[in-house]
């Protein structure tokens, strides 16, 4: 258990990482020019992409079962929510309640989607790998 805890902590750190620096990116560059909704739509492939090769590089280096693997990416989407909400009230003020208000708007609602995908990408990925070994 605390094998998944912490290496469900490493993939959302490491992708975080780069989600970060696309985010301000995103916000500071290309929002004002595209709009909310474009922008996140824009910068969804490329965070996935990294978030797969991070995922895969994590998994050939400590190997999971597909179900420890699904636990490792409900940690990681775990983390990822409470640190967005913690850096929500801290960066802009927002409560809690105020966060989660955001995701009513579909920018955010696609955001949302593409963390779930983050979330399932080490199950598929134990997947393929245990069934190749089978």
């Amino acid at each position: 258990m605390m094998r998944v805890l912490l290496i469900g902590a490493l993939y959302l750190v490491a992708v975080f990482a780069a989600g970060f620096v696309l985010g301000v990116l995103r916000t500071l560059v290309v929002v004002p020019l595209l709009g909310a909704l474009w922008a996140v739509l824009l910068e969804l492939p490329v965070i996935l992409a990294i978030a797969w090769l991070v995922c895969s590089r994590v998994l050939r280096r400590w190997p999971l079962s597909p179900s420890a693997a699904l636990g490792m990416g409900l940690v990681a989407f775990s983390l990822l929510m409470l640190v967005e909400a913690g850096l929500s009230n801290l960066l802009a003020g927002r409560s809690l309640t105020e966060h989660l208000a955001l995701y009513t708007e579909l920018p955010h609602q696609v955001g949302l989607a593409g963390q779930l995908v983050f979330a399932v990408f080490p199950w598929i990925q134990a997947r393929r790998t245990h069934t190749r070994q089978d």
